[in-house]
C-alpha cells in the first residue's frame, strides 16, 4: 500500500465522495479516494435525477461531456389505488432552455465520468479497495484508514466518510450509530429498455425531453413508501422503496411490491414490451433532519447518504450529496490554507457552512414529516388513496344519480373511514409538518 501521507482520504466514489475529492483536488490538495467497487458506479446500475445547479458549482461545463440522458420537462405525481390513479402534473416549455435544470442519468455511466474528472484534477483513485477501519491515535483523532490491501494502512490529515447510508467505518469507530430501520428505506429498481421512439411516443416527448413520475398509495400496502418512473434515452428506470422497519413488520418483499407496481394498469402500458436488463437494490436515508448524526470530529467529516442528507419530501438526494461533499471540501481547504490542524473545533466550519446552505434549511423545514408519515402510514398510503380514487370516480361517472346525492355519499365515506375529528387532525398534523 502507499506509504506517503495525504492531505485527505475520501471513502467512496458516489456523488458526495466525488464532489468532495474533486473540490479538494482542484485546489491543489493531495487527495486519495478509495472505492470498493470494480470502478466508480459499478454498484449503481439504476437511473437517477441530476440537479444541474449543484453540479455546475463543481464542474461548470459538465454538459459538454457528462453522460446525460434526458432533461426533464414534465413532473407527474400519482396517488394510486389498485386499479387507478389520481394525478397532478406540471409541464412547461420553459424547461427546454439552453441550460436545462434537471436531467435523468444512469448512475453507472455518470459516476464513472465524475470519477474521471476527479482523476484529471490530480486525485489518486484506487478501486477494488475496501477501507476496513479508521486508524486513530490514543486520543481518538482519526489519522487515516486501514484497507484490505497488503500493508494497507494509509495516513491523512482528514478522512471524508462518503460511504453511503449503511457505511461501516464510522459505526465501527464509534463515530455514529447505525441508522435505525425506521430511518432507512430499501428501494428496488429495474432498467426497462425500449426503442427511443417508443418512449417518446408513450410519454409525449420530443428529442431529449424527459418525464419523471412519482407515485404513492396502495402500491406500498399501507407502508411508508413511494414508486417512481424516470425516462432515459432508450430505457425507463422504474422502482419502489419502503421503510426497512415496515418491510420487517409486514413481511412484504421489495421485489414483490415492485412486481405489483409494474402490473398496475397505469404503469403496465408504459413499459409494455420492454426488456429488463438490470436490477438493483439500494438503501436510502429517510430519517431527515432529526436523524442526522454528528457530522465532524477530530480528523473526520461525514457527507451524503452516510450523513442522512436526503430530502424525502421532495425526493432529493443527489443534490444534497454533491453539495455536502463540495462544502466539506471547501471547509477542509480553508482550514488547510490557514495551516490549522484538522481538529473537531476547526472542522465544525463544515457544519456551519452546511447550516447556512439550502441543505440544512430544507431538511429543517420538513423535520417532522418523516415521523408523521411513518406513524400515519396506513392513513396516508392506504385509506386516503382509496377514498380519493372512489371520490374521483363518483365525480366523473355519469349514471343518473343526482350530484347532491353523490357529494353526500363522498363526504359520508370520508367521515366513516376517518371521522370528522380524524380528518381535521390529519390535515392539521400534515400542515404543521409541512411548514
Amino acid at each position: 500500500m502507499i506509504e506517503e501521507k495525504f492531505d485527505a482520504i475520501v471513502i467512496g466514489a458516489g456523488m458526495a465522495g466525488n464532489a468532495a475529492a474533486l473540490t479538494m483536488a482542484k485546489r491543489g490538495m493531495k487527495v486519495l479516494q478509495l472505492e470498493r467497487g470494480e470502478y466508480p458506479g459499478s454498484k449503481n446500475v439504476q437511473g437517477a435525477i441530476l440537479y444541474a445547479d449543484m453540479l455546475e458549482k463543481i464542474v461548470p461545463d459538465f454538459r459538454e461531456e457528462a453522460p446525460l440522458e434526458r432533461h426533464i420537462v414534465e413532473q407527474r405525481f400519482w396517488m394510486m389505488n389498485d386499479t387507478s390513479h389520481v394525478g397532478l402534473q406540471y409541464r412547461s416549455d420553459d424547461f427546454n432552455e439552453e441550460r436545462p435544470n434537471r436531467y435523468t442519468i444512469v448512475r453507472a455511466q455518470f459516476d464513472k465520468w465524475f470519477s474521471k474528472e476527479v482523476q484529471k484534477a490530480g486525485a489518486l483513485v484506487l478501486c477494488e479497495t475496501t477501507a476496513i477501519e479508521l486508524v486513530q491515535n490514543p486520543q481518538g483523532k482519526v489519522m487515516g484508514v486501514r484497507t484490505d490491501r497488503k500493508g494497507g494502512e494509509v495516513h491523512a490529515d482528514v478522512v471524508v466518510l462518503a460511504e453511503g447510508v449503511n457505511g461501516l467505518l464510522g459505526t465501527r469507530a464509534g463515530l455514529r450509530e447505525r441508522p435505525a430501520p425506521e430511518n432507512v428505506a430499501l428501494a428496488v429498481k429495474e432498467m426497462h429498455f425500449l426503442p427511443r421512439e417508443t418512449i417518446e411516443a408513450r410519454f409525449n416527448l420530443n428529442g431529449d425531453e424527459g418525464v419523471v413520475i412519482e407515485a404513492a398509495g396502495t402500491i406500498s400496502k399501507g407502508m411508508t413508501g413511494v414508486g417512481f418512473i424516470y425516462t432515459n434515452k432508450e430505457s425507463i428506470s422504474i422502482g419502489l422503496g419502503c421503510l426497512v422497519s415496515d418491510l420487517k413488520a409486514t413481511g412484504q418483499t421489495p421485489y414483490g411490491l415492485l412486481e405489483a407496481f409494474k402490473r398496475h394498469p397505469s404503469v403496465a402500458r408504459l413499459i409494455e414490451g420492454s426488456e429488463v436488463k438490470e436490477y438493483a437494490a439500494h438503501l436510502i436515508p429517510e430519517g431527515g433532519y432529526n436523524a442526522i448524526p454528528q457530522l465532524y470530529g477530530d480528523g473526520w467529516v461525514v457527507v451524503g447518504d452516510a450523513a442522512q442528507l436526503n430530502n424525502a419530501v421532495h425526493r432529493e438526494g443527489s443534490n444534497l450529496a454533491m453539495t455536502s461533499g463540495r462544502i466539506a471540501g471547501e471547509a477542509i481547504f480553508q482550514i488547510k490554507s490557514r495551516k490549522e490542524p484538522m481538529t473537531a473545533d476547526n472542522l465544525k466550519l463544515y457544519r456551519k457552512m452546511l447550516d447556512d446552505s439550502f441543505v440544512m434549511k430544507d431538511l429543517k423545514k420538513y423535520k417532522d414529516m418523516p415521523a408523521l408519515l411513518h406513524t400515519s402510514s396506513k392513513n396516508f398510503f392506504l385509506t386516503y388513496p382509496e377514498l380519493i380514487a372512489k371520490a374521483m370516480q363518483t365525480y366523473v361517472r355519469v349514471d343518473g344519480v343526482p350530484k347532491l346525492d353523490k357529494e353526500k355519499a363522498t363526504v359520508k365515506s370520508f367521515k366513516s373511514a376517518r371521522s370528522l375529528t380524524g380528518l381535521v387532525g390529519d390535515a392539521f398534523r400534515f400542515a404543521r409538518a409541512w411548514r
